[in-house]
């Protein structure tokens, strides 16, 4: 299914399937979503099985663009709807109080809930035909927990397609935007202010021009939210990043001790086992980060080596990932470069 050609069969069977509690996977502009009807608790557990994901990581509920907001949170303060008139449909996923009537299966056991409203006409077309275009679909990334999320349908395919989890796949071509929403709370307006829980297309900018504060950076009281862990958007195979000086160093190093390594740059860098070089900008590069590390994760490496991007504002996001991609593999570069290659 192409952007431009919606196909009305396909979206009016995935919705009956949500509405008989199953999983279907689905495109939005960030990344794909598994999703599930946010209001069937047993729906909601089986993303949870299906992803492996702990019980008490919640997950985004996402709405069509008619959907009341009121009747997923309450206490929605005047900067939840000012917020969302600059933003939806768009890549921006706003903490509120969850409202009673939700049941806490989608908020890991919290008191809040994550709304978004995608801009993915394939998204949008779902949730209209969903439930009236009334519904909520809870929809975390459709890929294993903690592994990379998928950007295309044949990704999502990739890590359910054996398993007969998901009932239906609908493809919308590639993810424009490349990596998941914003998540700014606004729950605890009156004791924190706004709080950036993740970092993402929309910055932290774009929001204060819109509610007139920045968002602060988050506390250890802050809710828990998707994609948030140390250890998250990581492939099988190791990943570091270094500064372009240093990788170059690396890359030397490395080629004399024998290993394997996939490289992602944006620089004029010589060639390694595998490489894939990506746009220098912070949207050219978000938009192909996910595809470039599940691409790299099949060519038998013995490390994923990553050039840092610059650490302005503008690639808070992409750093975001890069940075919990790699967690763990403190010291892995110096490992490869003093063990025997024969190990």
């Amino acid at each position: 299914m192409s952007l431009q050609e919606l196909d009305p069969a396909a979206i009016e069977a995935a919705a009956r399937a949500l509405e008989a509690g199953q999983l279907v996977a689905f495109p939005t502009e960030t990344v794909y979503g598994l999703g599930a009807d946010a209001e069937n608790p047993a729906a909601v557990a089986a993303i949870y099985a299906a992803k492996g994901r702990p019980q008490d990581h919640p997950v985004i509920v996402h709405l069509a663009p008619e959907a009341e907001m009121a009747h997923w949170a309450c206490d929605i303060p005047p900067e939840a709807h000012a917020l969302a008139n600059a933003f939806w449909p768009g890549p921006l996923t706003m903490i509120l109080k969850r409202a009673p009537n939700i049941p806490d299966a989608v908020s890991g056991g919290q008191d809040t809930v994550g709304l978004r409203c995608p801009s993915h006409p394939v998204a949008i077309a779902l949730l209209r035909a969903f439930k009236g275009g009334q519904g909520g679909v809870a929809a975390p990334s459709a890929n294993k927990f903690g592994h990379v999320s998928p950007t295309l349908a044949e990704h999502v395919r990739d890590e359910f397609g054996a398993d007969g989890s998901v009932a239906m796949v609908l493809d919308g071509g590639a993810s424009q935007v490349g990596i998941e929403s914003t998540i700014v709370d606004l729950s605890r307006l009156a004791t924190h202010g706004p709080v950036l829980l993740r970092p993402g297309h929309v910055s932290a900018e774009a929001i204060a021009a819109v509610i007139d504060q920045l968002p602060a950076a988050p506390d250890v009281a802050a809710p828990r939210a998707s994609g948030t862990l140390e250890s998250h958007y990581a492939p099988h195979t190791p990943v570091a990043m270094q500064d372009t000086v240093t990788l170059v160093q690396t890359l030397g190093q490395m080629e004399e001790a024998g290993r394997k390594l996939a490289l992602i740059h944006y620089s004029d860098l010589w060639t390694a086992h595998a490489a894939i070089r990506l746009p220098a900008t912070p949207e050219g590069f978000a938009h192909a980060l996910y595809a470039a590390l599940r691409a790299m994760d099949g060519q038998g490496a013995d490390l994923i080596l990553v050039e840092a991007p610059p650490q302005d504002g503008a690639w808070l996001g992409v750093n975001d990932r890069l940075r919990r991609a790699a967690h763990g593999s403190t010291g892995i570069v110096h490992g490869l470069l003093n063990r025997d290659a024969g190990v």
